[in-house]
């Protein structure tokens, strides 16, 4: 039998409890631990049996790490831990802040390559999935125009970002498409908006004791790259409000390429998501991104990579000759 790819988790909330369920799915993987920030006896894993470190172990723990998958937020975990893991560990994360992903592919390539570490960066569904669809449908259809609609769902992302503000005891964060924006695109007007006119952003936030409304108010929607360029409505709620209404998370979005091929005629290219758990789907690709990672290094490739750079079939835990003969 193959030797199991042994998987570190950085990092339990949301996206690394939807981890550690996703590799029950996949048993060529096994889960060796959760590595938090937080006192670990306070962290309860679904698996009884799941062992919980500090995480400034994870060095005394390398030889016993294939891959290290990172749950942090793209605010104020990744851009610190990505380059800092990947020059020891082969990785994987979901950094999202698509402006700032040159920079945080610089920084992890830098220190993986130094590592001999291969660190799978920015992917789940979008970045992602919906990065490589519109990659797909413009190498398909050059004649064209793409545009991204995300929700109406619940964004861990920006979430993140809004319980950061000071002020803030809990908060989500919805992101809702214009639907007369969408079915513009959808009839191949090729129209040409801002993000404002494409989306509207929706938070429901807990105030902690003393804190003033209008300040975090304005701390929210004011904030660049999350809030600023939208039309951003800021609910206060009260504890139990939020987790009676606003507990599940659930997202998805499409992404639509109009366009016109070579002899003149309309075509659309149109991938969507409708997804009843955003963390658990977006844990699911972080999961087989692992097993990617774990082969790339595998072949001495090493540095970082998105999801342009790495060929389908190091996702698949089926051999080659099995994907050719089932689904080609």
């Amino acid at each position: 039998m193959t030797t199991p790819i042994r998987i570190g988790i950085v990092g339990y909330g949301n996206l690394g409890r939807g981890v550690e369920a996703a590799l029950t799915q996949n048993p060529d993987m096994q889960l060796v631990g959760v590595y938090t920030r937080r006192d670990p006896s306070q962290v309860r894993p679904l698996g009884a049996e799941v062992p919980v470190y500090a995480y400034d172990t994870l060095l005394s723990a390398k030889d016993q790490i294939d891959v290290l998958i990172l749950c942090g937020g793209s605010k104020g975990d990744l851009p610190q831990q990505g380059p800092e893991l990947a020059a020891h560990f082969n990785t994987v994360d979901s950094f999202d802040t698509h402006n700032r992903i040159p920079e945080y592919f610089a920084n992890v390539d830098k220190a993986a390559k130094a590592g001999q570490n291969a660190a799978v960066i920015a992917v789940g569904w979008d970045p992602g999935l919906f990065s490589l669809n519109r990659m797909l449908s413009e190498a398909v259809l050059p004649d064209g125009q793409t545009d991204t609609f995300w929700g109406k769902g619940l964004s861990q992302g920006h979430s993140d970002a809004v319980r950061r503000v000071p002020g803030v005891q809990a908060a989500v964060q919805y992101t809702v498409p214009i639907e007369s924006a969408m079915e513009q695109v959808r009839r191949g007007e090729r129209p040409q908006l801002t993000a404002r006119e494409k989306h509207r952003r929706e938070c429901f936030v807990v105030l902690a004791e003393g804190a003033d409304a209008e300040t975090v108010r304005r701390a929210i929607i004011e904030m660049p790259d999350y809030f600023a360029d939208y039309d951003t409505t800021v609910h206060f709620v009260d504890q139990a409000t939020l987790d009676n209404e606003h507990s599940a998370m659930p997202h998805g979005g499409f992404v639509i390429r109009s366009a016109h091929s070579a002899l003149g005629n309309n075509q659309t290219y149109e991938f969507s998501l409708q997804l009843a758990s955003n963390p658990e789907f977006t844990s699911s690709v972080l999961v087989a991104f692992a097993r990617a990672a774990y082969r790339l290094q595998g072949q001495q490739q090493t540095g970082a990579f998105t999801i342009f750079d790495i060929a389908p079939a190091l996702l698949s835990p089926q051999p080659v000759e099995t994907l050719r003969a089932q689904l080609l």
